[in-house]
């Protein structure tokens, strides 16, 4: 008698997202998104960061989205990390691999962000604001790189930005290098068949609105609404997908005709 082999069960791509910190993120919404498409979620968060934010920490967060990750199907594993740390970019993506294989989508939604202009913005929170949205992303995709193994035209790279600056210089500026920095591996990891976006999403609302805020923002929109984190997560899912592929090098506005 003959046995037929058990066959074996395809294995899902691996997705790291950075800044999954609160449910109402749009770190989340991607996290989720991916998750019902089929990928694995590894995922960043920083707790000391929504510590000094006004909305503080959101109690059982990373428990809650780790199982909304597992109800899609997907194996997750969430990993604290301190992106001001230079030697923390390389340790996530050893993290991830180490618990659920090669990485083959980075997807950079961590971000610094404390409002200060020209005159008031300290030495201290520039520096903090390039360490943690310039340099860690750079270090993020330089690890990346000198890693990927996946099947050429697979990897993807996308980063969230804003075009925010004025009152919020540090910001504004150092996500004007993320986009630099981003767009340049379009270009420079070609021969591994990764592409490289960045997707300005927009007035998205997730908790640091005022009023008076969503009111003018969504006023300002042609569909006079704010940007969900799940507007953001389509298209992410999208250029993360094989239909996705032919765009790259992109800095793609999602921001619902935003005047």
């Amino acid at each position: 008698m003959t046995t037929t082999p058990a066959q074996e069960i395809p294995r899902r791509p691996l997705a790291l997202i950075t800044g999954v910190g609160r449910t109402v993120g749009i770190g989340a919404g991607i996290a989720r998104q991916l998750a019902a498409s089929g990928w694995d979620i590894a995922f960043t968060y920083w707790t000391p960061y929504d510590l000094r934010m006004e909305w503080g920490v959101e109690q059982g967060a990373t428990e809650a989205i780790t199982a909304e990750l597992t109800k899609r199907g997907a194996a997750s594993v969430a990993i604290e990390a301190d992106l001001t740390d230079p030697d923390a970019p390389g340790r996530v993506l050893d993290e991830a691999e180490s618990r659920l294989g090669p990485v083959t989508a980075l997807v950079m939604c961590h971000a610094e962000s404390v409002d200060s202009g020209l005159l008031d913005t300290s030495l201290e929170s520039f520096d903090r604001h390039f360490a943690v949205n310039a340099r860690a992303s750079w270090l993020l995709i330089r690890a990346f790189g000198l890693r990927f193994r996946s099947a050429p035209g697979t990897g993807r790279i996308i980063a969230l930005t804003s075009d925010h600056t004025v009152g919020n210089l540090p910001y504004g500026a150092s996500k004007g290098a993320l986009d630099r920095i981003t767009l340049a591996a379009a270009r420079e990891l070609a021969h591994l068949g990764v592409t490289a976006n960045v997707v300005d999403p927009g007035p998205v609302d997730t908790g640091w609105m005022s009023p008076e805020a969503k009111q003018s923002l969504a006023s300002a929109t042609p569909a006079g609404r704010l940007g969900t984190p799940q507007d953001t997560a389509h298209l992410v899912d999208f250029l993360c997908s094989p239909q996705g592929r032919w765009i790259n090098g992109q800095l793609l506005m999602s921001n619902g005709g935003l005047a």
